[in-house]
């Protein structure tokens, strides 16, 4: 029997790994006949599937006004205690509006109890679950446990009540081992542990006549080599190990090419690449400007490209990064059989490196024989080909959407009984 589905969040809109991957969970849940709602305070889905809750969007006012007095800090007002009260009994009554206004019978909440970007709305899902008995799935994406920012607050009682709650009804989903352990130690609840994936059955089609001019877009010659580094400009990317392979590489050909922007983590660091860049003699271009979710012409009339975009142009993707929670760049980079130079963040060694792949890897630091191994990538076409070929079998066996089908299966039966999927 087909169920109605509801995904919660903060937000479903844009490239985030959570509206990616929540994405993903309702195409194979509308593969067979189950269908898909979306609760958020920022949304990108269809009005007629979608209930639009601002206030449940964690950068609405008065939740960055909670959030300014309950991280950092060890003490909270009596105020704050009654304005997160009052904004999650509001938020749970919409709660009951969206069930009730699509007729939901299994909630997926994506990260919204897991990291208290949005307190309340964690706390309204607590109490809305266990008020109706709801069959519910937690997809969790990043503890708070996993950030330092976190670490110290005046909420300990909110986050052991609803981050994440305990509940019969309630299905817990992690994305890697290491969240599965520490959710089990820390909360005493098991879990399915089921990884980020791409649609691997499916090849990405070629190159298409809007995308064809990315490389000239971006100011490449004919003979340049891009390395593309395709992740925002935060630290823990490790972007300085990009700009130490190129100069490595040791040819003025190589060019370094990031994708996106600083965010909401400062420019110092950008201003830092920048820096080492120059002093290195390394090309690199911040081509965000050009960068977009969707295609679509900019106010000068220029084309505005999106990552995947990017991926078919590639010659090589780097990807450093010091932690990731899973990490989707590099699924993105085997789905388009792109070589990928990473490092040995911790879940990738866990949970990732031990499937097979052949990837040069970097363990903290770059070696001679890494940088030659990815030489030997970029100028011998029918090595690049077996690599990326092998990448792709393994991704394919281990990552893609029929591995989120079983998972997904096994989640249904759990709470319906009904081994309809």
């Amino acid at each position: 029997m087909p169920e109605r589905i509801g995904f919660v969040s903060t937000r479903f809109a844009g490239l985030d790994g959570v509206s990616l991957e929540s994405a993903k969970w309702a195409q194979v849940l509308w593969d067979h006949e189950h269908t898909s709602h979306w609760y958020a305070g920022r949304l990108d889905r269809a009005e007629d599937i979608s209930l639009c809750v601002p206030e449940a969007y964690f950068g609405h006012p008065e939740n960055q006004w909670i959030n300014d007095r309950i991280w950092g800090t060890h003490a909270r007002d009596p105020l704050v205690s009654q304005r997160i009260r009052d904004l999650s009994a509001y938020l749970k009554e919409t709660l009951y509006t969206f069930v009730d206004r699509f007729d939901i019978s299994i909630l997926v909440i994506q990260n919204a109890v897991t990291i208290p970007m949005n307190l309340p709305l964690g706390v309204a899902l607590a109490e809305f679950i266990n008020e109706t008995q709801i069959p519910s799935i937690a997809h969790h994406h990043d503890f708070y446990w996993e950030r330092q920012r976190f670490m110290v607050n005046a909420v300990h009682d909110y986050l052991d009540l609803a981050f994440p709650p305990r509940h019969p009804n309630l299905q817990h989903v992690v994305i890697n081992a290491a969240a599965q352990e520490d959710l089990s130690w820390r909360r005493g609840v098991s879990s399915i542990l089921i990884p980020n994936v791409l649609d691997f059955e499916n090849p990405p089609p070629p190159i298409d006549e809007y995308a064809s001019d990315v490389r000239e877009a971006i100011g490449l010659e004919p003979g340049d080599v891009m390395i593309l580094q395709p992740t925002r400009i935060v630290p823990r990317k490790g972007i300085e190990h990009a700009i130490k392979l190129v100069e490595m590489l040791g040819d003025p050909k190589y060019k370094l090419v990031v994708s996106h922007e600083a965010g909401d983590e400062g420019y110092e660091y950008h201003h830092i690449l920048k820096e080492l860049a120059q002093a290195a003699g390394v090309d690199i271009r911040f081509i965000a400007t050009r960068i977009g979710e969707v295609r679509q012409l900019d106010a000068d009339g220029r084309k505005i490209y999106t990552l995947w975009d990017l991926y078919r142009h590639a010659d090589l993707i780097s990807y450093p990064s010091l932690y990731e929670g899973f990490g989707n760049a590099l699924l993105e980079a085997l789905y388009f059989k792109v070589p990928v130079l990473i490092n040995r963040y911790a879940i990738f060694a866990r949970d990732i490196e031990p499937k097979g792949f052949r990837l040069p890897v970097m363990d903290g630091f770059l070696t001679r024989s890494v940088v030659d191994e990815v030489r030997r990538l970029l100028d011998e076409p029918a090595y690049r080909q077996d690599v990326v070929d092998n990448n792709y079998a393994m991704a394919k066996r281990f990552f893609s959407y029929s591995v989120l089908r079983r998972s997904i299966r096994t989640l249904i039966t759990n709470i319906t009984g009904l081994d309809d999927l």
